[in-house]
């Protein structure tokens, strides 16, 4: 079934069909913070990241004319980049899962909590807490986390991208949001982080 297509992006596709490169470039500048989201949740190598993201948007160049908005634009983008990481962490033979920025919004986000101006810098220490400690979960946790916290994507979108079923997103969401709370409170004080609410 095919959603309704956003009309700006309607737009920009015609207009890349049609060889403008400057569409492509409002392109990319409208979908690079999500691919970039995904790229540096799932691939740890900064050298490797924007080698990533150049691929990633060639590969949406090259298919761009076959897509037809049976889901949305930001699901098939993301999906995108989330299998091209695959492919690389594949190729480098880095597991998904171990045994047992350039981002303008932050984790301190995920509370949905707006903090007064004199928290600033509070939160800001926060966040950073929240980023270095999300950075080492397993690819596949700290993406679902991103793309439902930061990106705002539902269940269903995010099963799209990761070819998981909804139920395995949320178990997915719940084990990393349970282990994220274990090693921020066993590293920090509990009152430090107990307002971030994950």
């Amino acid at each position: 079934m095919k959603n309704a297509p956003n009309t700006n992006d309607a737009l920009l596709i015609k207009r890349i069909r049609a060889g403008n490169q400057k569409a492509f470039q409002s392109f990319i500048e409208k979908y690079q913070r999500l691919v970039s989201h995904i790229v540096f949740r799932m691939v740890s190598n900064t050298a490797d990241r924007e080698d990533i993201c150049q691929d990633i948007f060639l590969k949406v160049y090259q298919n761009v004319a076959g897509f037809r908005f049976e889901c949305k634009m930001s699901t098939w983008i993301a999906k995108i980049a989330y299998h091209a990481c695959i492919n690389h962490l594949q190729k480098k033979k880095i597991p998904l899962f171990r045994n047992g920025s350039p981002e303008d919004k932050s984790f301190a986000d995920i509370s949905g909590e707006n903090k007064p101006p004199d928290a600033f810098t509070e939160e800001r220490d926060i966040a950073s807490r929240l980023q270095a400690e999300i950075d080492k979960l397993d690819p596949p946790f700290r993406t679902i986390l991103t793309l439902y916290h930061v990106d705002e994507m539902s269940y269903a979108e995010i099963g799209k991208i990761m070819d998981l079923p909804e139920g395995t997103v949320k178990s997915y969401l719940f084990r990393a949001r349970k282990r994220l709370r274990e090693r921020l409170i066993s590293k920090y004080q509990r009152e430090e982080i107990w307002h971030a609410n994950i």
